[in-house]
């Protein structure tokens, strides 16, 4: 699975523009494709694999596709791009960071240097108004060669594996959902057994908050779902205990509730009976934070049972997100287990 997860994560793929990480995909689990199965593609550029079963209960288990990214929304006189963010991001984890666009144009987020600035703009955080990316333009003219309002750059950050199995990159939210899913894919292909009309769904704009999920949801009309995600923590320095959320290297995360959604109590209880029954180690979400796919999927057509599994993530929606292999080995291992109950 790293050899998928690297090349998953490395892939360009903002909200709205996933083309490429859909095609990584889709030229991997359409290899071997058992006459039970069927592959396809909705309007919105949600992908999905189906396990004909339709005499089952209808299970979809969702990943999405995109990462946090930038928008071009202009460029000055001098050359520099003025930019928005595409999702979620703490400000202070831009500056002077590498970021790429999707026709390959390097550049570099900055901003005003702090020995420039006054004593009262030093106790602010920074403003993404106030920053641009540097491409090495001179001028508007020479940047509008390589730039146009409305291209897309994400963060330039390479897939880089240390210390006791952890593992570094950007995009890892939601990558390693979607390599655990062609992973259960490919247990499929060899023989694993479902007790569902089973469906794996690849969805987009997870990070801009309008997710397509709900319109995966509505396509395959499941009676369960089951969302495989990252989940922000703080298990480093200098952090209380009660507010680490979770702890990288202690199994895969089971969450009761978030922001946006109450999962449902029967697929709580049966993520933890696979965990215990299967010795896979999981860990409880202590921290009610965030949102995801889950909210959309619960609210679609007549409402879903959902349930959620997550990586304990480390530095989240930044070049340098952090995960640990263990943990993405326990999430697979629990939705194998759900698949087969």
């Amino acid at each position: 699975m790293k050899e998928l997860l690297k090349k998953l994560s490395e892939e360009f793929g903002p909200s709205g523009y996933e083309d490429r990480v859909r095609s990584v995909i889709r030229e991997y689990i359409e290899r071997d494709l058992p006459k039970n199965c069927e592959i396809a593609e909705d309007r919105v550029g949600n992908l999905y694999f189906h396990v004909i079963n339709r005499d089952k209960p209808r299970l979809m288990i969702n990943a999405h596709m995109d990462e946090v990214g930038f928008m071009v929304k202009g460029i000055t006189e001098d050359g520099f791009l003025r930019f928005g963010c595409v999702g979620g991001m703490n400000p202070l984890v831009l500056g002077a960071k590498r970021v790429v666009s999707e026709r390959g144009i390097k550049g570099i987020i900055s901003a005003k240097p702090i020995h420039l600035l006054t004593n009262d703009e030093k106790k602010q955080l920074p403003k993404v108004d106030d920053m641009f990316i540097d491409i090495g333009a001179t001028s508007k003219e020479d940047a509008e060669k390589y730039a146009d309002i409305g291209d897309y750059f994400i963060f330039d950050s390479g897939y880089v594996e240390y210390g006791d199995g952890f593992i570094k990159c950007k995009a890892l939210d939601d990558r390693h959902g979607c390599a655990i899913m062609c992973k259960l894919i490919d247990a499929i292909k060899q023989g694993a057994d479902t007790e569902y009309d089973l469906w794996f769904a690849f969805t987009c704009r997870e990070e801009i908050s309008y997710s397509s999920a709900r319109c995966a949801s509505e396509y395959v009309n499941p009676d369960y779902a089951l969302v495989i995600e990252s989940k922000a923590v703080q298990d480093i320095y200098g952090v209380d205990d009660e507010k680490k959320v979770c702890i990288l290297g202690d199994g895969a995360i089971v969450s009761f509730m978030d922001n946006s959604t109450v999962y449902d109590k029967d697929m709580v209880n049966k993520l933890i009976s696979i965990c215990k029954k299967n010795n896979i180690p999981y860990q409880l979400n202590k921290y009610i934070s965030g949102g995801n796919d889950s909210s959309a999927i619960q609210k679609s057509i007549c409402g879903v049972r959902v349930g959620l599994i997550s990586a304990p993530s480390r530095y989240i929606h930044s070049r340098a997100n952090v995960v640990k292999y263990t943990d993405l080995e326990a999430m697979y291992e629990i939705a194998l287990g759900l698949i087969k109950e």
